[in-house]
């Protein structure tokens, strides 16, 4: 559990890799799954890290958090990946304060998609959050630029046609499948792994497709059984996995494991196939891919795919970008009022304090002067130094410009 909480944006940073430059592949090596954060929770206070959330995508490993230095950050990160800090250095980007701040409005949004105005990264972001928030990671800071986040995330859904046509890997393997497979409904499919990416592809499979002939596979039979039921599918127990594999003619993978879970003596020699692999890190043995009979996808290669409503998601992007722009200035606005909050305080104190003190007492009794109504005209005070603190920028001065006004309410 962490002991101190940071208020300085200035020590605010995300450190990350995308696909920008790395590929999926490669990326890989700094996914992090629910064990992983588990043990970068666990390790935080000893990397000198008290506040942070960590977004794992096919498309991203990023961490953002409180620190003094973001290379605390980054070697948290990599105490629990397989890739090592040196090469994570090489290929990562650090940002800091409101350049940071921004880019995880723009991530949220869509705009630093792979396939631009992605919706699905707000659930991840969602998951992210909860997990860190749970285990005392999120602090008051944290938490409203969270929100602030999420505002701005749905204000942009439901006000610009950015999230428009093809906005996910999801959607974009359904989309592959529609251009490549003829009479789709003859085809027997298998879809390995139901959670969230799983059964949106499950979902857009049944709905844009028209086909029910899938069998679904999960780690936790249960999942798949009720996600079966649901949509009026097939399901198959983990075991049975190399029978399913061998008899299908599409596989989806979209598993969560360190390791493959299709391996190439699997489909070696079982006719024609074509397998997506929607995991990071890839969880189709890389060898699969020499096959003759095997036609293997990544993430990589299904963010390529253009739709035809790419041009006019593009036109939205001023849109998106104004909505952002209004929501971080409310968020570094309320950010400044929280600076000043120690102040205010301190000033209040002080002011409480002359009450009792035989001086201030004196001075006003020599001027004849009337004991101000205590509660009411401090409050006064201080509402009046809060705007200025506001709006200008002379800190040094607020503590005898209060003291000066609360002495002129009792004189005047």
């Amino acid at each position: 559990m962490p002991e101190t909480r940071h208020t300085d944006l200035g020590t605010f940073f995300i450190a990350g890799i995308n696909y920008r430059k790395t590929d999926a592949e490669l990326r890989g090596q700094f996914a992090i799954n629910t064990a992983q954060y588990a043990k970068l929770i666990e390790a935080a206070t000893q990397f000198g890290v008290h506040e942070f959330f960590v977004l794992s995508t096919c498309n991203r490993t990023e961490i953002y958090g409180f620190s003094e230095k973001a290379s605390n950050l980054c070697e948290l990160l990599c105490s629990q990946t397989a890739g090592e800090l040196h090469t994570f250095s090489q290929l990562s980007y650090i940002k800091r304060g409101e350049v940071a701040i921004r880019h995880l409005f723009n991530v949220a949004a869509g705009l630093d998609s792979q396939i631009l105005g992605d919706y699905e990264i707000v659930g991840q972001i969602k998951l992210a959050v909860k997990f860190s928030k749970e285990h005392g990671f999120i602090g008051v800071y944290l938490e409203r630029l969270y929100n602030a986040v999420l505002q701005a995330s749905k204000e942009i859904k439901t006000s610009t046609a950015l999230s428009g046509g093809t906005v996910s890997v999801a959607f974009a393997a359904i989309q592959y499948l529609k251009e490549q497979v003829k009479d789709i409904a003859s085809k027997k499919i298998l879809l390995i792994g139901t959670g969230k990416i799983g059964r949106n592809v499950c979902k857009n499979l049944v709905d844009y497709l028209d086909t029910k002939n899938i069998t679904l596979i999960n780690r936790t039979e249960s999942k798949a059984c009720e996600l079966a039921a649901e949509l009026g599918l097939h399901y198959a127990v983990n075991e049975q996995m190399p029978q399913q594999v061998q008899q299908a003619d599409i596989i989806l993978v979209a598993t969560n494991a360190t390791e493959p879970v299709i391996f190439k003596e699997q489909v070696e020699g079982f006719g024609n196939k074509i397998i997506i692999d929607l995991s990071v890190p890839y969880n189709v043995e890389k060898s699969v891919q020499s096959l003759p009979n095997i036609n293997l996808v990544n993430v990589d290669e299904l963010s390529k795919i253009k739709d035809a409503t790419l041009e006019s998601r593009k036109a939205e992007v001023p849109k998106a970008t104004a909505i952002i722009k209004k929501y971080i200035s409310e968020f570094l606005e309320w950010h400044q009022m929280r600076r000043n909050v120690p102040v205010l305080k301190a000033i209040k104190t002080k002011l409480y304090a002359m009450q009792s003190c035989e001086m201030f007492i004196s001075c006003l009794a020599s001027s004849q002067a009337v004991m101000p109504n205590t509660d009411y005209q401090i409050q006064k005070v201080i509402n009046g130094t809060a705007l200025k603190l506001r709006t200008q920028n002379q800190h040094g001065c607020y503590y005898i410009e209060a003291i000066n006004e609360y002495i002129a309410i009792g004189t005047n």
